[in-house]
């Protein structure tokens, strides 16, 4: 993708942000979206086929962005002030939603959060295959990996919908606490495992 593409990109998901904080996902219409943005229709449909293939999209970018810097991917942006790396990814990610990564925060709480939480958890479980079940760090309990890799993920998004309904006035370390001493009891005890 040529620079002046990633900018077009760029202006509709900035314009669709923009709508997503104002209003209802079913009351914005394409037209809304091309108008926000300042772009054409043709120049809309050879980015998106349709709103929800943008809403897809920039729910991947967003997500797939600040998991991926949890997880210390290259193409993530790590700051220093993310603490150790022997912290809890959980940790980063609460860090990163606090400091309203990408404008994040809008959308988590806006009258779209629904699906804002259920794009995060898809994303989240991706997180905790990759990081917890692939390494056999779920294997000591007796329930069904899946069961688990959803519980897990199910249980963050609502930590995260609950501290953001509460004004985030917990800090991340002390939301990651509460959310570790929930799932602690579903997880093998190993004292060097860091979730």
């Amino acid at each position: 993708m040529d620079r002046r593409q990633k900018k077009t990109r760029e202006a509709i998901f900035k314009a669709f942000t923009a709508l997503l904080s104002e209003k209802n996902y079913n009351q914005i219409a394409v037209q809304d979206i091309i108008d926000a943005a300042d772009i054409g229709r043709t120049t809309f449909y050879s980015h998106f086929e349709t709103k929800d293939y943008l809403l897809k999209d920039l729910c991947e970018e967003l997500f797939g962005h600040i998991i991926d810097t949890a997880m210390g991917l290259p193409h993530g942006h790590i700051h220093c002030e993310f603490g150790s790396e022997g912290d809890s990814v959980f940790l980063h990610l609460l860090r990163h939603l606090q400091e309203n990564d990408r404008n994040i925060l809008e959308l988590l709480v806006s009258q779209n959060n629904e699906i804002f939480l259920r794009y995060f958890k898809s994303n989240l479980k991706k997180l905790i295959l990759s990081q917890y079940a692939d390494k056999g760090l779920l294997d000591g309990s007796k329930l069904p990996r899946d069961y688990l890799v959803n519980h897990i993920s199910s249980s963050f998004v609502e930590a995260v919908d609950w501290w953001l309904s509460h004004k985030m006035k917990e800090t991340p370390e002390q939301m990651t606490e509460y959310f570790l001493a929930t799932i602690d009891p579903l997880l093998k005890t190993n004292e060097e495992v860091r979730f």
